[in-house]
């Protein structure tokens, strides 16, 4: 149920009752933090589909010193090496590189310092199991803000081989050919 809220000194009065205390209010840009609900993305780790195939995707936030998101802000990132391990509960991202920022002088970041990702303790222990049984790892896929926040999509993927790679490859071509095939003929017919 929503609050509703009366204006100081109205009293019991039924009309303000009935209007809840959002009613009439303008909605307004949130400035240039995207704040706005959507994503901005930041960087993509387009070869980890290729190297790896995943299973499952988390997203997780990031535990972030100022002049790292200043930093993400602009831009200033690489995901391809980035992976994440999980030690005493707690879920680490290891090789992100976030260039420094030259006016963080004094209060400056390691660039490739390990980060804490935040994930729910149900993610976490579903992690915990797969990379148990072995043959798994945590690969960073993208990185990109969030209404306003930094979030980092994980996958737990397995190594392909370097015939499941060509296989995948093959299966994209075929199905790429098919969709221009496809294309080709429906443009024919208008």
């Amino acid at each position: 149920m929503v609050a509703e809220r009366r204006a100081p000194g109205a009293g019991n009065c039924a009309g303000n009752l009935a209007r809840p205390w959002y009613a009439g209010r303008v909605a307004t840009s949130q400035g240039t933090h995207g704040r706005d609900g959507g994503e901005r993305p930041i960087a993509q780790n387009r070869r980890a589909t290729h190297d790896y195939e995943i299973e499952a995707r988390f997203e997780a936030g990031l535990a972030l010193k100022g002049s790292e998101v200043k930093s993400l802000r602009a831009g200033r990132a690489e995901i391809g090496d980035a992976y994440a391990t999980i030690e005493g509960g707690e879920v680490w991202l290891h090789q992100l590189y976030v260039a420094p920022l030259d006016q963080a002088t004094h209060f400056g970041h390691e660039p490739r310092r390990r980060r804490k990702l935040l994930l729910h303790g149900a993610e976490i222990a579903k992690l915990q199991k797969a990379l148990e049984r072995g043959g798994w790892t945590l690969v960073a896929l993208r990185l990109y803000f969030k209404d306003g926040r930094a979030k980092i999509e994980i996958g737990l993927g397995r190594g392909r081989s370097h015939g499941d790679k060509r296989q995948a490859i093959a299966k994209k071509t075929a199905e790429r050919e098919a969709r221009d095939a496809i294309g080709r003929a429906m443009k024919g017919q208008r």
